[in-house]
């Protein structure tokens, strides 16, 4: 349990950053070691060993190389980065990953890349209310998980822009505590080099009232990913992807500045705390 009472769990990426060092101390190597080994500094190894790191393929498969494990590590690499999402969602987590642009469109709730673990859980809990709390715990995790990409090193983070409308803002949930952290965490994450927000305010006209999510890549054509009550899957025609391209800037161009959208998230902020 951490100080607020809430059970503790490991993400995917976690519990294989923990192996790592296990496997490493039964070895007898250091952090420096390892990272000779597989072509990382020392730094990098204890990231990834504490969490802190999501690793790149290339380590998991020099670890397991290393360690004379076949290919353990690299399969658990690949499972936590699927973690436990549906089938239909892998495509989408494939392309995040290797995605050098992230353009996304929240209207009710804000994208996965963004949210707390609170607030993740109580989406799972109104969404999916049958879900045991083992596997909320697992499903949180995985979310978690993703988190990493915007810290990533090799390769490089995306650069994600996200167009929020007002009403993720003042949809409550898990309730005000749960809120205010995750508007805290968005402020913060505004923060990042890599990521741009605007607000959309309820006094424009939104030219779509479907989320949705556009991927860019350096040798790949754009992806587009939206939800319905079915799930989603990508689609790549430069026709359907243009068209999406063409609704997102005319989204932005309704959308306040990132100044005015941070002032109006704090004080939504703001009221969630009194």
């Amino acid at each position: 349990m951490n100080e607020d009472g809430a059970a503790e769990f490991l993400t995917p990426f976690e519990t294989f950053g923990a192996d790592v060092r296990e496997m490493r101390k039964a070895r007898k190597m250091t952090t420096t070691g390892l990272g000779t080994a597989v072509g990382y500094s020392a730094a990098y190894v204890s990231k990834v060993e504490r969490g802190k790191m999501e690793p790149s393929e290339k380590f998991a498969v020099g670890c397991d190389r290393v360690f004379g494990t076949g290919t353990l590590l690299y399969r658990q690499y690949v499972h936590a980065l699927e973690g436990d999402h549906p089938s239909w969602f892998v495509p989408y987590l494939q392309h995040e990953r290797k995605a050098q642009r992230i353009f996304d469109y929240s209207t009710l709730y804000l994208m996965g890349l963004l949210q707390t673990p609170e607030y993740a859980r109580a989406l799972y809990r109104m969404s999916v209310p049958r879900l045991t709390a083992s596997q909320v715990d697992a499903k949180v995790g995985a979310r978690m998980a993703r988190r990493e990409t915007l810290d990533r090193i090799d390769p490089p983070a995306p650069a994600l822009w996200v167009v929020v409308h007002e009403a993720c803002l003042r949809v409550e949930v898990g309730g005000k505590g749960v809120m205010a952290r995750q508007l805290q965490s968005l402020m913060e994450d505004a923060e990042r080099p890599n990521v741009s927000l605007q607000l959309l305010p309820f006094s424009a006209t939104p030219v779509t009232s479907r989320p949705f999510t556009l991927l860019t890549f350096e040798r790949a054509p754009t992806v587009l990913h939206a939800e319905g009550p079915q799930g989603g899957r990508p689609q790549d025609a430069p026709k359907i992807t243009s068209g999406a391209m063409e609704t997102y800037d005319r989204l932005r161009a309704e959308a306040l500045g990132q100044d005015k959208t941070l002032r109006r998230i704090r004080t939504a902020f703001e009221e969630y705390t009194r």
